[in-house]
């Protein structure tokens, strides 16, 4: 019986990648019958000679997300299945016996082995994909930099939420999956808060935005949606790529507006406040404390389920392994729970789309125009290659936001109304 477990473990696994794969081979399909065909409300943003540039440069990074996929699910396979699990359990249970710090290891040893199988494709992405169509703006000085920063950063959040999380473990083994669930919590809010001020400084040069009419007008905009807005904000994003971009950060009253300086030299001042406009209807309606109270309860769920199945022990037994550490039966439950979560993916996708929507319709009510909202969307699918001809069923089962296409038709639709 347990052999078979494993088996039926890896054929789910095996049945998830291929319709990881089949999805992505289905919505290339569709781009190459109709990605030379200009959509409804793009003519005189986007035309046949760019269109064609935008299903190259999709192509190109479906190519290297499908090596990427099989490469990183294939070692996956091989360290679970194969036995290389067992053994980095072994050898980090002989580095110590203080189950934190053996803890802490595992989970930074992954970490930054994961960092490295990335490495070759970062380096890809960056300096010949990006720099082929001409995104690329980083230099190897400041990738390097980038990449320190962030192995420096996250190995010490890492390590630091593991040896949180273990310690109340073994401070209350019948009861930790509520304070585990209470620590995370706080540890998300807290950063929230703090990486606006701290993380984000470090990638990243901030200052006031140097068009104060428009600043001006982005307080006033933001102010009558009931928001208070400490700062607008632009950021020197061009130093690394010349995609665009503009985000909301900060929690309770006091918001900051950041604006890539990318978006600023390809947009004008209408077309920056109906994307503004937009993200502040995500605070208004509530969509924030939403995912986030969302996410909180499904994490609640999840630390309790963890704790049954961590207290049953027959984890290992499941994958055909020997006893493991604590830290490597948590390995067995997050690959599990991928498993799990894959089916659901297009429920939260939904759920998405369906606060992208009631944004755009506040954006619409709150500026009384649609227009510059839709050209807005267009220029960014322009400057950034987006992918204009997604499949429907690729894009109700991934997209997060409603296909651009649609966006700018109901727009348009809108405008049209207005007037």
């Amino acid at each position: 019986m347990i052999r078979i477990m494993k088996w039926l473990i890896l054929f789910l696994f095996l049945l998830t990648l291929a319709a990881r794969l089949w999805l992505r081979r289905l919505n290339l399909a569709h781009l190459a019958r109709y990605g030379h065909e200009v959509p409804a409300g793009f003519q005189g943003v986007i035309d046949a000679p760019l269109l064609a540039r935008t299903s190259d440069y999709t192509q190109a990074n479906s190519r290297v997300g499908l090596v990427e996929t099989l490469f990183g699910s294939l070692l996956l396979a091989l360290f679970l299945f194969g036995g290389p699990l067992a053994w980095y359990d072994r050898w980090i249970s002989s580095l110590t016996d203080s189950f934190i710090v053996q803890g802490v290891l595992f989970a930074l040893g992954l970490m930054l082995f994961q960092a490295l199988l990335d490495v070759p494709f970062s380096i890809y992405r960056t300096f010949v994909l990006e720099e082929r169509f001409q995104f690329n703006a980083s230099t190897p000085r400041l990738w390097m930099t980038d990449l320190l920063k962030s192995l420096g950063i996250g190995s010490l959040l890492l390590a630091l939420l593991a040896a949180g999380s273990l310690a109340l473990v073994q401070a209350s083994p019948s009861g930790w999956w509520l304070w585990v669930w209470l620590f995370f919590a706080v540890i998300t809010l807290l950063l929230m808060y703090l990486s606006p001020v701290l993380i984000e400084p470090l990638f990243f040069k901030f200052q006031p935005l140097l068009n104060e009419q428009l600043a001006e007008r982005v307080k006033t905009v933001m102010a009558s949606a009931g928001l208070q807005v400490e700062r607008v904000q632009q950021v020197d994003a061009s130093r690394r790529s010349k995609h665009s971009n503009a985000y909301f950060t900060g929690i309770g009253r006091v918001k900051r507006i950041v604006l890539f300086d990318t978006l600023l030299e390809q947009m004008d001042d209408d077309e920056i406040i109906g994307v503004l406009a937009h993200e502040a209807g995500h605070w208004k309606l509530g969509h924030i404390w939403k995912r986030l109270l969302t996410m909180e309860l499904v994490s609640l769920a999840i630390c309790w389920l963890a704790w049954r199945l961590l207290a049953w022990g027959g984890l290992p037994d499941l994958f055909g392994l020997e006893p493991i550490s604590f830290a490597g039966q948590v390995l067995l439950l997050g690959f599990l729970a991928s498993l799990a979560g894959f089916p659901l993916t297009p429920i939260s996708s939904a759920l998405s789309r369906r606060h992208e929507w009631q944004a755009d319709h506040f954006a619409v009510d709150l500026t009384g125009q649609a227009g510059p909202l839709a050209r807005a969307l267009a220029k960014l699918c322009r400057e950034n290659l987006s992918n204009l001809h997604p499949h429907p069923l690729f894009a109700w089962f991934y997209y997060s936001h409603p296909p651009v296409v649609t966006r700018v038709a109901r727009l348009s639709a809108a405008e049209s109304e207005r007037r």
